[in-house]
């Protein structure tokens, strides 16, 4: 890989330190500001009223940085598919501000908008020539699946925006694991998907956007990312992995992701089938904090089991 596309990380994170000031001013003035559910844990209330949809920092720096390095066809496919997703969590977050609580677009309009957008993305993957094959996790097998494959797609990245969107409830946790799981999916893009030179450099200019993005989500966050961050950040590792053929690896390399995706599924599956609830409160992340546990140390904590779960999975291919 090319060394001059460290650089790329790094201009993505400066752009982001940069303007997101000024940008967390605009979203102040015009009151585009977080509602806080009433269920969750009663020290978050005081997070009510700040700042978000700071996810479009990361977004838009992430876009104007990679397609300067590059605009081939894949670099502007990842690029569509992140701001189409990044539009549809805006539109969620503007209708939960409108209506002044945490909820926007209804769990239907959201899957429709999801898959929709997966439909378009599905179809340049066909049309590119792209193939209908995975590589599987721990060995150099490549498995066709014909047209289930297409299915596929659609499953990866509803899955993978969900999942993103499910972490982001704390400050600097979808920030940072996301930065670290775009960076092991990098790794892995290098090694073993060729040709994806744009795939690698959009995923470069989000991780840089993330880190920069923790400079105001750090806590007590100024920002939060909203929907409009985390659906894109979803999208592009979702995007990304689709390209190379790596979307089985989504599940070690997302580690902590798929953990807090399970537990809200195990915690609804337990309720409904006992009564009775697993976890303290789901998301995960919110059970270590009602046990106990300071915000800032669920967050370094689940950001070191997703780095050891990257280095496990590079470490095993």
């Amino acid at each position: 890989m090319n060394s001059n596309l460290a650089l790329i990380p790094f201009f993505s994170a400066i752009l982001v330190i940069l303007v997101g000031k000024p940008f967390i001013d605009f979203l102040g003035q015009w009151r585009l500001k977080q509602s806080i559910r009433q269920e969750g844990p009663q020290s978050h209330l005081a997070k009510a009223g700040t700042p978000t949809m700071g996810g479009w920092l990361i977004v838009l720096s992430a876009l104007v940085v990679a397609l300067f390095f590059d605009r081939s066809p894949n670099t502007l496919a990842l690029a569509a598919l992140t701001l189409a997703y990044a539009l549809l969590g805006f539109f969620d977050d503007f209708i939960g501000i409108a209506k002044k609580h945490n909820k926007g677009l209804s769990a239907r309009a959201k899957m429709l908008g999801q898959l929709s957008i997966g439909v378009f993305f599905a179809l340049y993957l066909g049309l590119s020539g792209r193939g209908t094959s995975l590589l599987l996790p721990f060995t150099h097998a490549q498995w066709e699946i014909g047209y289930f494959y297409y299915p596929l797609v659609l499953l990866v990245l509803v899955a993978a925006t969900n999942a993103v969107n499910l972490t982001d409830g704390l400050d600097g946790l979808a920030g940072s694991t996301g930065a670290i799981a775009m960076g092991g999916l990098v790794a892995l893009l290098s090694r073993y998907a060729l040709h994806q030179e744009g795939a690698i450099i959009f995923l470069l200019a989000m991780a840089g956007g993330c880190l920069g993005f923790l400079w105001f989500n750090g806590h007590p966050a100024q920002v939060f990312m909203g929907d409009t961050g985390s659906l894109a950040l979803g999208a592009a590792l979702a995007g990304a992995a689709l390209l190379g053929g790596l979307e089985l690896f989504l599940i070690p390399i997302g580690f902590v992701f798929v953990a807090e995706t399970l537990s809200v599924i195990l915690q609804v599956v337990s309720f409904k089938r006992t009564g009775k609830r697993i976890f303290r409160m789901s998301p995960i992340h919110h059970h270590f904090e009602l046990g106990g546990l300071k915000e800032t140390k669920v967050v370094w904590r689940f950001g070191i089991a997703e780095g050891i779960a990257v280095l496990l999975t590079i470490g095993l291919m």
